[in-house]
């Protein structure tokens, strides 16, 4: 899950370089459902997944419903019943179909979603060519939050047709040329003392881009703490399984313990054991644990109990923020634009490494609102406020994030049992 914000437009940003970046995005969407037959498409394997068909919808739903229905006075929707299919969860804007059962909607079909997409693009790129300054001026801002929140889907339709194929008996494979790292055994984990001075500013600020949950700036207390260089490994999550790890009450939050035993976990999401090998199924199929990769599909639950085990903790959202501003390594992140759709064992170098990609970290942060925050009026700011309960806060970014998707104060979010997004985490200590 995400929050959404109505964005300023920076001044500079002119309306040729906002609809080349609409078009772009509108684009990869297509570009990531291409390699799925029909049938892909419309398959939901549980309430949290949805079919890739209706992330191309409901990404189209949005420019229509926040973009085009308010602003273009001579517009009339492609099809009026798409109001109650494609919404999400904006109660302002009216009542929508259940989302445990947008697997049941198998009409529209596939080619008629592709005909919703076209067709709103094509009245979408009239409407911005023509509108006049005072127009531009009242939508630009919603073309491109839009555009941020079909790159949000972007990565939730790679996380969904991950479960969806890890569902099927036939183990198929969304990229078959993802091909796996090695099997090779991770660097020791090198600690990176991060000292601050008691007071420390965070959150965002300026005219770029950002949710609303990534503000306003504000000064937090900070003491002196340590972080790992990497992220913790797929090798050393095997050694918590080999020492029971799942089998522990005392390494758990009692809500992980719970869950451990309702839902019979034994390992993280998508790993299967073969006799004494692991192997890890991935959008390029099934693949020999690799050690040296970071570990990921596990909860907010799991990575509290594997920190324990190793005798830290996870860091704090603030903690995170501030190192990523301060002792930030230079590696370049492995996220959408490198194609590799699979974390990546760490890079040598100086510094925090693997920020910005590969996984998103859990912190040890519920998800709340910052001091003075104030959700904006309207259906859009329903995405955001009312989700800050029951959920912790993940940081930095994963190898499904479109590029320049994230940044040092992107606040992701989702439930402390959430295994099917990209999720991993790092270690932390007092100093």
């Amino acid at each position: 899950m995400h929050a959404l914000l109505s964005p300023t437009v920076s001044s500079d940003q002119s309306r040729v370089s906002l609809l080349d970046r609409l078009a772009t995005v509108r684009a990869t969407t297509e570009r990531l459902a291409d390699p799925l037959a029909p049938e892909d498409q419309v398959v939901q394997s549980m309430p949290d997944v949805s079919p890739t068909k209706w992330h191309r919808a409901h990404t189209t739903w949005f420019f229509e419903t926040f973009v085009l229905a308010p602003h273009d006075r001579c517009y009339e929707p492609v099809d009026r019943t798409y109001d109650y299919l494609f919404n999400s969860y904006y109660e302002q804007v009216g009542p929508r179909h259940p989302r445990p059962e947008r697997g049941l909607l198998s009409r529209p079909t596939v080619g008629q979603v592709a005909d919703y997409r076209a067709a709103v693009d094509d009245r979408l790129a009239d409407f911005l060519a023509r509108a006049d300054e005072p127009t531009w001026s009242a939508v630009a801002p919603l073309v491109l939050l839009g555009t941020h929140h079909e790159e949000q889907h972007q990565e939730l339709l790679l996380m969904d047709i991950e479960h969806v194929f890890s569902r099927n008996p036939l183990r198929p494979a969304y990229e078959p040329a993802a091909r796996p790292t090695g099997s090779t055994e991770p660097e020791p984990v090198r600690w990176v003392d991060v000292d601050v001075d008691g007071i420390a500013t965070i959150g965002h600020e300026g005219d770029a881009f950002a949710f609303d949950s990534e503000g306003p700036a504000h000064r937090v207390l900070v003491e002196p703490f340590r972080l790992a260089n990497r992220l913790v490994t797929c090798g050393e999550w095997r050694d918590f399984i080999d020492d029971g790890g799942y089998r522990r009450p005392e390494l758990w939050l009692s809500e992980g313990w719970a869950t451990v035993q309702l839902e019979g976990w034994e390992a993280p999401l998508y790993w299967e054991h073969d006799g004494p090998h692991w192997s890890v199924f991935s959008l390029a199929g099934a693949r020999p644990l690799a050690p040296a990769e970071p570990v990921v599909h596990v909860s907010f639950l799991e990575a509290d109990a594997y920190a324990r085990w190793a005798g830290c903790r996870l860091p704090t959202e603030e903690e995170w923020e501030v190192a990523a501003t301060n002792v930030a390594g230079t590696d370049q992140p492995n996220d959408l634009g490198t194609g590799a759709l699979h974390p990546r064992p760490a890079p040598g170098g100086d510094g925090v490494l693997q920020l910005g990609g590969d996984v998103w970290e859990w912190t040890a942060s519920p998800y709340r609102p910052y001091p003075r925050f104030h959700p904006p009026p309207g259906a859009v700011g329903e995405y955001n406020g009312k989700f800050m309960c029951n959920q912790m806060v993940l940081r930095g970014g994963a190898c499904v994030t479109p590029v320049g998707h994230s940044r040092p104060t992107y606040r992701n979010f989702f439930p402390p049992s959430a295994r099917w997004a990209f999720s991993g985490l790092r270690l932390a200590a007092d100093a």
